[in-house]
């Protein structure tokens, strides 16, 4: 057999990769008479045409050409969607160095937001996407902070960091405040900067009650406000909500009776809603169900929230600080799964590879036997929250934007890191190497 890492991916824009194992979620429903294996995963040949899936059929049956690959049974999977991360706060470390806890979080965040030039956020930003898109991502939503005295700026490079990806990476940018601040003259400018960039307006209730000291009916006119200002802009939400192991700082359910209140048409997507598993069970199924009824979809990142989460010092932390993951998605409530921060002060780790994020929130989760549920939520699942019209899915017609592995099944692909993996951008294997972390040297000298 050909060793992977020495595939042959031709530049001629037309060839066949025969015997491709496909996870069927990947299809999204497009192809119910293909048969799937124990794992839920199709043989297939993939025929791609001028950069785009031309076709998908059993395995063996696509007509052959002269630059065909046979795969012999190795997964292949679409690029991979992070729906929450935070390129803006990314790769400072030593510069802000965390110290494990949410306030250190907050407070190194807002220290180092000092040093955020143009130049230094294009620098930090450009380097995750270039981490990224080798380790085979294909979207990202990135949050921004958005307080009056860096937006602008953040804005601005943004933008032009999605023009210049622009065919690699799908950008999107959330506009991320407090809900506090929409009551003041810069809540009510950030709306129409979201709204003129293509974004996302954001707000957080994990800070709520926490930090503001809002609760109850203040915090429920609060979020009335909020929806009926992203309504009047057309913008959908992204919060971030309940990220504290207080039971009683739940905002979840208050969030969902808002959106039917309003009369709310966007998306809405709730971000981490970590202290759902501390309520008790009749609570969060009564959530659950809310949720799904509100049209709410949920966000978990794993990674950090087990770094943050229930730290106490000299202490073995006593749960895992994820949300209740398996209620929700029993409840019909959409589930994606993210990268959230990455080399930050509030999390020290991570490369922006979903690959390695998906295989550490699997086991974290528990989200395993059967697999392939958990799939979409770095997929399909993500692309539909979001609106990714590109991204998460292999059906005919789409860009081949592919991930080859090394490994035949599911179980071979959790049991090791997949750094051998092959990236294709339409069709053409990606080349670009990752970063050296010493690029960024001068602009985190301390």
């Amino acid at each position: 057999m050909t060793q992977h890492k020495d595939l042959r991916i031709p530049n001629t824009g037309a060839y066949v990769l025969r015997h491709a194992r496909v996870p069927a979620v990947f299809f999204d429903g497009a192809m119910p008479g293909l048969a799937q294996d124990s794992e839920g995963c199709a043989l297939v040949d993939l025929t791609i045409t001028d950069g785009k899936i031309a076709g998908i059929a059993a395995a063996g049956s696509a007509a052959p050409g002269p630059d065909d690959i046979d795969l012999t049974g190795r997964l292949v999977w679409s690029t991979l969607i992070d729906i929450h991360t935070h390129l803006d706060k990314g790769q400072v470390i030593p510069r802000a160095m965390p110290d494990g806890t949410l306030d250190g979080g907050a407070i190194g965040t807002f220290e180092d937001r000092k040093r955020w030039t143009h130049a230094d956020m294009r620098a930090r930003m450009s380097f995750g996407l270039r981490c990224a898109y080798a380790h085979g991502m294909g979207a990202i939503r990135t949050h921004l902070d958005s307080q009056e005295e860096n937006a602008p700026t953040s804005w601005d490079v943004f933008r032009e960091l999605r023009d210049e990806w622009a065919g690699r990476v799908e950008l999107q940018a959330v506009g991320l405040v407090p809900l506090t601040f929409f009551r003041t003259p810069w809540g009510k400018e950030l709306p129409g900067l979201v709204a003129r960039s293509k974004g996302v307006l954001g707000g957080t209730t994990d800070a709520i009650g926490y930090y503001d000291g809002a609760r109850n009916d203040e915090l429920v006119a609060l979020l009335n406000l909020f929806f009926e200002v992203a309504g009047a802009h057309g913008l959908d939400v992204d919060m971030h909500v309940d990220q504290s192991d207080d039971p009683a700082a739940f905002s979840l359910p208050l969030i969902a009776e808002a959106v039917l209140r309003t009369g709310f048409k966007g998306k809405v997507l709730a971000g981490h809603c970590v202290n759902l598993a501390l309520q008790d069970e009749a609570t969060i199924k009564r959530t659950a169900e809310l949720c799904a009824k509100a049209g709410i979809a949920v966000s978990t990142m794993p990674t950090p929230m087990v770094y943050l989460q229930d730290r106490k010092p000299n202490r073995t932390p006593r749960w895992r600080g994820v949300t209740a993951v398996s209620e929700l998605l029993a409840a019909g409530v959409p589930i994606a799964i993210g990268g959230d921060n990455c080399r930050d002060a509030w999390f020290p780790y991570g490369d922006h590879d979903m690959v390695d994020t998906f295989q550490q929130s699997v086991r974290v989760l528990q989200l395993d036997h059967p697999l392939t549920p958990a799939i979409a939520g770095i997929g399909p699942a993500s692309a539909k929250i979001a609106g990714f019209a590109g991204t998460g899915r292999i059906v005919a017609g789409a860009k081949a934007d592919l991930i080859l592995f090394a490994a035949r099944t599911l179980n071979e692909f959790m049991c090791r890191p997949q750094s051998d993996r092959i990236v294709l951008n339409v069709g053409r294997r990606v080349t670009d190497p990752l970063p050296d972390y010493a690029e960024l040297d001068a602009i985190l000298a301390v």
